[in-house]
């Protein structure tokens, strides 16, 4: 299936068939709002107990609806036989132009979950060039299912929604603005530029680039070298770098150290560690080289970075 798959099309992979007995200790609770106007909503939900926490919710018709699971993971249930499951860090899209269709989350406990809402003709103002799958006059009135990991870059802004502290008058635009942010980073899609590395057009090396990033990703404390990495990939060095640069606009060790500390920029919003833990949990034998790294990102040390988020 493409990216973009049929929201419960005829293929029934994409759907797992089965009836989740309700558990007796399952407790009900509630989106709470955060931002909301005529073509938009922005909402959170938190589960701190011990317990599973049932979020009873509705796809609107016309209006496309993004979940994202920052942690724990979700179950949603369309129905008695319709079930998805989303992990931590991944994020689903739904669209149904046909009809309201009502469900039900259940979020395990731990589970933090961001929802934003956005009306089609909301979203067309802001693509007005029929880039987008969905936006295009003939699929507007195909129903559309995404499932995707959320990007590191996403996710420190999705995380930030939990751990602001603004006062009441700053706070609607604060979320005006993380609407637009949140949809700008979901949707962007950098091509390669093909005629500059003509080798990006055989999907296949494009696959074992991203395969790379992704092996990358999960060695984040120990990486290979870039040597190796091109073994593990299946690519000669010249094919990785120039590739990697082209797909996600850095080279491999830069894409790596934004990765690093956009990671620790959210264990610094979480406010349980302090700087030199979070230097050691990213791999740094030397906060300082983190404190110096941190500060040419963001444009302010992480001490500094941290009294701001409290004051």
């Amino acid at each position: 299936m493409t990216p973009i798959e049929i929201f419960f099309g005829i293929s029934l992979k994409a759907i797992m068939i089965f009836t989740i007995e309700k558990n007796t200790n399952t407790a009900i609770g509630k989106f709470s709002p955060l931002y909301s106007q005529e073509n938009i909503t922005l909402q959170v939900a938190g589960n701190s107990s011990k317990e599973n926490l049932q979020l009873p919710s509705l796809i609107n018709q016309n209006v496309i609806h993004f979940y994202f699971c920052l942690s724990g993971k979700a179950v949603f249930q369309f129905g008695p036989h319709y079930v998805r499951e989303i992990q931590s860090q991944r994020n689903y899209f739904f669209y149904n132009p046909e009809k309201d269709l009502p469900f039900e989350i259940t979020l395990s406990a731990s589970a933090r979950m961001v929802e934003l809402s956005v009306t089609l003709a909301g979203l067309h103002k802001l693509f007005t060039n029929n880039s987008i799958p969905f936006l295009k006059p003939e699929n507007a009135k195909t129903k559309f299912y995404d499932e995707r990991e959320i990007p590191a870059s996403l996710f420190v802004v999705l995380n930030q929604l939990f751990t602001v502290n603004l006062d009441e008058n700053a706070r609607r635009l604060y979320y005006h603005g993380k609407c637009y942010e949140i949809l700008s980073l979901y949707f962007s899609d950098k091509k390669p530029d093909t005629e500059s590395c003509p080798f990006l057009n055989d999907q296949e090396t494009v696959r074992k680039i991203k395969h790379a990033k992704e092996y990358l990703l999960r060695n984040v404390n120990t990486p290979p070298s870039l040597k190796e990495l091109a073994k593990f990939a299946g690519l000669n060095e010249y094919q990785l770098k120039a590739g990697f640069k082209e797909i996600y606009g850095n080279s491999v060790f830069a894409f790596l150290l934004d990765h690093k500390l956009d990671q620790a920029r959210v264990l610094l919003d979480s406010q349980k560690f302090q700087v030199n833990e979070v230097a050691y949990q990213m791999g740094y034998t030397n906060p300082s080289h983190f404190i110096t790294a941190f500060k040419k990102k963001f444009g302010v040390t992480p001490k500094k970075y941290v009294m701001a988020r409290v004051s």
